[in-house]
């Protein structure tokens, strides 16, 4: 009931500066506080889009002619005022944003890089008093990528079926989400590594099987961090001071799989490797491509992959 009376959401479009400071000033019902959330703040239109600040400004006082300004400095101490940013950020250079800075507080929620998703999702199972394998948390943050709002929606529907303090392993994953935890683009990386042709095979006609949860534009990308990660490998192996795992971006715990496809894999293969994920890249786009099959691709890219001899023929 709280909440009904006092939570506020506005959009940065639909409202101007004036209505938000209403809507701030105005008292708590039956609490000690009110929130007042502005959504996509940037569209605001009067906000935050004044000019550039000079230095000279940092010393001046709030311009209490601007309404904004003038709330900034007597704040209501009852109102909780949030202002969201969408795809942009506050422009800090300009008088409003240095204001907004010294009296309130400035949060910049960065997009994670794809190597930070599997620690992410870790630490989010444990927040919500479960536990997750490594490995499960890596091919979750494979196939769910950088949207963390997906993520953690898929990560929530899971522990809804799940005792409180189990452990999320791949079977689990392949149950509640549908990531087979033997067919992936994990698996496939690894068999590829260990130049397991057999393995390799059963997981491709998989793929073929199955081609909305496997595109080929994910398998690609994949196996090109993959392949790049193993490049990484040969140029800081033997380095003094450099600690291989965090130069590759990797768990320790993985690092036994780089070992062996570095020992398969030389540097120069390596990059052969790389130059064909491209070359097969292109192809599925329809460049210089024969074949209209997705899943042939990957077959003639897989087996050229593991029979370099054969590729650098053709």
């Amino acid at each position: 009931m709280e909440k009904e009376f006092n939570q506020t959401v506005l959009y940065g479009r639909d409202v101007d500066i004036s209505t938000i400071l209403s809507h701030a000033k105005r008292y708590p019902m039956m609490s000690n506080y009110q929130v007042v959330i502005v959504r996509e703040a940037q569209d605001i239109k009067d906000l935050f889009k004044r000019k550039k600040a000079s230095d000279d400004d940092d010393d001046k006082d709030f311009d209490e002619s601007d309404p904004f300004m003038s709330y900034l400095s007597k704040p209501q101490k009852s109102t909780l005022l949030v202002f969201c940013y969408k795809y942009k950020k506050l422009d800090k250079r300009t008088k409003t944003g240095k204001n907004v800075e010294k009296s309130a507080v400035a949060f910049e929620s960065k997009k994670l890089y794809d190597n930070q998703i599997a620690a992410w999702v870790t630490g989010y199972v444990k927040s919500k008093g479960f536990k997750i394998k490594e490995d499960a948390s890596d091919l979750l943050a494979e196939y769910l990528g950088t949207d963390l709002s997906k993520v953690s929606n898929e990560l929530d529907k899971l522990m809804i079926n799940i005792p409180k303090g189990a452990e999320i392993d791949a079977t689990l994953i392949e149950k509640n989400i549908g990531i087979s935890k033997d067919f992936n683009v994990f698996e496939l990386q690894t068999a590829i590594s260990k130049r397991d042709l057999l393995k390799v095979n059963r997981i491709i006609n998989y793929f073929g099987a199955n081609p909305k949860n496997n595109p080929f534009v994910l398998t690609v990308s994949t196996l090109n961090g993959f392949f790049n990660k193993i490049i990484s490998y040969h140029i800081f192996k033997g380095k003094p001071g450099v600690n291989l795992a965090a130069a590759l971006g990797v768990n320790p715990f993985f690092m036994k799989d780089y070992d062996i496809a570095a020992r398969n894999f030389p540097l120069p293969a390596a990059i052969h490797v790389i130059s064909l994920l491209h070359e097969y890249d292109l192809r599925s786009k329809g460049v210089n491509n024969l074949s209209t099959n997705e899943n042939d691709l990957l077959k003639e890219l897989v087996y050229k992959i593991i029979h370099p001899q054969s590729a650098l023929k053709s």
